[in-house]
């Protein structure tokens, strides 16, 4: 079953379900040893990274961060 499969069936479970697949999910990324959390967050920062550098012009600055922040909290 790939991993799609799986994804598909998981979210046409009750909520109640869902949440606590949801929970013990989480619970398994917490017993990682500190190698492993280490190597994953390294993998996303490197897929980040490469993200960034394909797409142009993405971006918002910091200024315009700030005043979208500032905007909602009004």
């Amino acid at each position: 079953m790939s991993i799609e499969e799986i994804e598909a069936e998981a979210l046409r479970l009750d909520p109640k379900s869902r949440a606590r697949l949801a929970e013990k999910l989480l619970e398994s990324l917490e017993q990682l040893s500190e190698a492993e959390n280490e190597r994953i967050w390294a993998e996303e920062a490197a897929r980040r990274d490469a993200e960034w550098d394909t797409k142009t012009g993405v971006g918002r600055s910091s200024a315009e961060v700030f005043r979208a922040a500032r905007a909602k909290l009004k």
